[in-house]
């Protein structure tokens, strides 16, 4: 099992290392639409103040842009009954990691969910209190559930699983050789199925290619 190590931002997430992607995961989407609270007082038909008081009991997740706090619209979405948004590459590719940790977590249940457990307590015990106890606090409860429980986290694409696995307890579950395998077949399957997502060029054969930032 790998060590598990822990770097903070302002938002308070918790950015659990070691694993993931080359060392790190990190609490924010790229591409992520960040509304105003104002912008989100307005979606859900209710006061500023309202929306603040949601951020602060942790019930809204928010990151800090400055000294302003800025709502995720999928967070926005799920609140109001919408179905998921589509995932960006820094979501899905954490969805198909979290993927891969279902056969180990049916083949040995009492390993993963109990290495998940001892990262959560040990995070907890340093965290007592903001977004990053908060995020902690929903797994446990994840955990607590059981097996199902946690492997409906695991693949939904629900905003609260993708919020979950965006701060996940799983560091050291997979083997390096498991993750790295996964990846690459992460990137293929994104140029592929998101190919349309591309910039076209036209070469000089005249046929056109699709080009995808990696």
């Amino acid at each position: 099992m790998g060590a598990v190590g822990w770097s903070g931002h302002r938002d308070g997430r918790c950015v659990f290392g070691g694993w993931w992607e080359t060392g790190w995961v990190s609490g924010r989407g790229e591409g992520a639409e960040l509304l105003s609270t104002g912008e989100a007082a307005r979606l859900l038909g209710s006061s500023r103040q309202h929306v603040v008081d949601l951020c602060t009991r942790g019930e809204l997740a928010f990151v800090w842009v400055g000294r302003h706090r800025r709502v995720a619209r999928s967070a926005v979405d799920g609140v109001l009954g919408r179905g998921p948004s589509p995932l960006t590459r820094d979501q899905e590719r954490s969805l198909w990691l979290h993927r891969a940790l279902l056969a180990s977590l049916v083949a040995d249940p009492d390993e993963v969910l109990g290495l998940a457990r001892a990262n959560v307590a040990r995070l907890l015990e340093l965290h007592k209190g903001g977004m990053a106890a908060h995020w902690l606090v929903q797994w446990e409860r994840v955990l607590d559930g059981g097996v199902d429980a946690v492997a409906d986290m695991l693949t939904s694409r629900s905003a609260l699983a993708v919020e979950l696995r965006q701060n996940s307890p799983f560091a050291g579950a997979l083997s390096q050789e498991t993750r790295a395998k996964v990846l690459a077949a992460f990137t293929r399957h994104w140029h592929t199925e998101h190919a349309a997502g591309g910039r076209r060029r036209r070469p000089a054969g005249g046929v056109n290619v699709v080009s995808v930032d990696a």
